[in-house]
């Protein structure tokens, strides 16, 4: 399927004419800091489901394990050794990457004590898959902003652009490879771990399509 297939990030009317941009336009700059605070609320969705961290989580907490490193530490860490990774892949940060950080993290913790945190099984499954979704949704939004990208979006899309492999496929790749290194570490691995590995990669892919498409209507 087409929606499956795209291979780039799209552009609009509205995106910036590079990452690197200083002086964005007001409207890419709210489009941005509006796809982040969606993305947020998804990571939120996707914590309070309560089956599963998300596989970027369960490496930090295997990495834990073997250092005796706290997993904020570690996920820190792995996020500046994410964005050495760039610098092979000629990967260009921008505001959004700095932004990505910030506006991410303040809406988690916003956001944590308002959600629900359903008690029955076929609920909690239901919660992380509209959490992948909308994290899908939000990563099309701030993507197309072009602004920069965070560090593991970066690798994504960096990735994509060296192997010419469709974005979908690339991110449930990357996603798997990180989920077995934590695992294999001793991090721990639940269904939402895996529904959010296998989901993610083709929720960006629906995300950049549909917003890509909305933009040009």
């Amino acid at each position: 399927m087409k929606i499956f297939s795209i291979r780039s990030v799209p552009t609009t009317k509205w995106s910036s004419e590079k990452a690197l941009n200083f002086a964005p336009k007001p409207f890419t700059l709210l489009m941005l800091c509006f796809g982040l605070f969606l993305f947020g609320l998804g990571e939120s969705l996707i914590i309070t489901a309560s089956t599963g961290m998300s596989p970027w989580t369960v490496l930090a907490e295997g990495l834990s394990v073997t250092t005796n490193l706290s997993i904020g530490s570690l996920t820190f860490l792995v996020s500046l050794g994410v964005l050495l990774l760039w610098i092979p892949l000629r990967q260009q940060p921008g505001i959004g990457t700095i932004l990505n950080v910030i506006i991410i993290a303040a809406v988690i913790e916003w956001s944590l004590p308002y959600l629900p945190h359903p008690e029955q099984y076929s609920m909690k499954i239901m919660q992380v898959i509209c959490g992948t979704l909308l994290v899908g949704l939000a990563s099309g939004i701030y993507l197309i902003a072009n602004l920069g990208p965070g560090p593991r979006d970066g690798l994504m899309t960096g990735c994509q652009r060296v192997t010419g492999l469709p974005i979908a496929w690339v991110r449930v790749f990357l996603e798997l490879i990180v989920i077995s290194i934590g695992w294999y570490l001793g991090g721990t691995v639940g269904i939402g771990t895996v529904i959010f590995a296998f989901g993610i990669g083709p929720a960006v892919s629906i995300g950049l399509y549909f917003i890509a498409k909305i933009s040009k209507t």
